[in-house]
């Protein structure tokens, strides 16, 4: 079980981002407005104007910063004292529980393998998210695009660290785990997800075959697993398709009296509706498979998605995720290999 005590800060890339530094000054206040710590990193001559009277949060002062146009491999490289490196730092040091970042993800991702290093038997990192289920539940869904093209062992290695969140985080105590796919029968898929079905049935998960998109999202299985190409074009198709519903609806309710008339009725469905299907209420995904909690946020977000985000690294660290997922890819590797003898 992972450590249920929580009292480092959470360290905050205050230079990352399309708003950054005002938009994640904002939310850094709210959160700890909340009650949680957070340790801004960046340029404190740009950040600390930002505060209200009153308010004084930590900062880790750098002038140095990653720009969504540089390469970020080379960059995180060549700027040892970049905003987001100096974050994962704080991690890798024990200054900080976990590491949020609004800027380049590919920089973040570079910054967290650099300083933080993968956690042992982890081929590849992934990146996590969750999607809103019709029945009213979440569906963990990785990867979302740190890997484009996938080995089987990696994404046997993805079905253990997404039903470990699901456990610890979501608190889930025997989630199904489905290889996305075009059918459910053995037949069906490509040649990477037939291939990837004897590893994925071999981990300590409860693996229930490939499950097509619709069957996911409608609650038959609570993780979902595919390679980074894959899962990228299914969440910007789940986001788009939220979207255009909301904007067809807004078109038919304005465009006749008595449906604006019902409208108001359904203003507090209409409210509860926006909030399970607002990016900016799930602030983020995880950056899972690295020695440490990473959460990955959007470059257009606004307070209300950077709160959400340092909650939800707040959560993951707090429920000791980066440890458990450890503890749980050494005793699939062990029954694995038990298993090949």
């Amino acid at each position: 079980m992972g450590n249920k005590k929580n009292a480092l800060p959470i360290a905050l890339d205050a230079m990352g981002g399309d708003k950054a530094p005002a938009a994640i000054v904002v939310g850094a206040i709210r959160a700890v407005r909340a009650g949680i710590d957070v340790l801004l990193v960046g340029d404190a001559d740009l950040i600390r104007p930002l505060f209200p009277k009153g308010v004084d949060i930590p900062i880790l002062h750098t002038i140095q910063a990653v720009g969504m146009g540089e390469s970020p491999a080379a960059a995180v490289r060549a700027k040892k004292e970049a905003s987001v490196r100096l974050a994962a730092r704080c991690v890798a040091d024990g200054r900080a529980s976990a590491v949020v970042s609004f800027g380049n993800t590919g920089a973040l991702m570079a910054a967290c393998l650099m300083e933080l290093g993968r956690i042992d038997g982890i081929e590849r990192p992934a990146v996590l998210s969750t999607l809103p289920r019709s029945d009213g539940g979440q569906l963990v869904i990785l990867d979302l695009g740190a890997n484009v093209d996938c080995k089987a062992s990696q994404l046997g290695q993805f079905a253990v660290m997404g039903d470990v969140f699901a456990r610890c985080v979501l608190q889930i105590k025997k989630p199904r785990v489905g290889l996305l796919s075009n059918g459910k029968e053995d037949a069906k898929g490509n040649e990477q997800v037939r291939g990837a079905l004897p590893v994925l049935a071999k981990m300590p998960v409860n693996f229930i075959g490939q499950v097509e998109p619709n069957d996911a999202l409608n609650g038959g299985c609570e993780v979902v697993v595919c390679d980074g190409f894959v899962g990228n074009v299914m969440l910007k198709s789940v986001e788009a398709a939220i979207a255009v519903a909301g904007h067809v609806l807004k078109e038919e309710i304005l465009g006749r009296l008595d449906a604006k008339l019902g409208a108001r009725l359904l203003r507090g469905a209409f409210r509860r509706y926006r909030a399970r299907t607002s990016a900016s209420g799930v602030g983020g995904a995880y950056l899972v498979g690295v020695k440490g909690t990473v959460l990955v946020g959007h470059g257009a977000a606004d307070p209300t998605a950077v709160l959400s985000a340092i909650k939800r690294a707040h959560s993951a660290a707090k429920e000791g995720l980066s440890g458990r997922i450890g503890e749980a890819i050494t005793a699939a590797a062990a029954g694995v290999m038990a298993d090949d003898t």
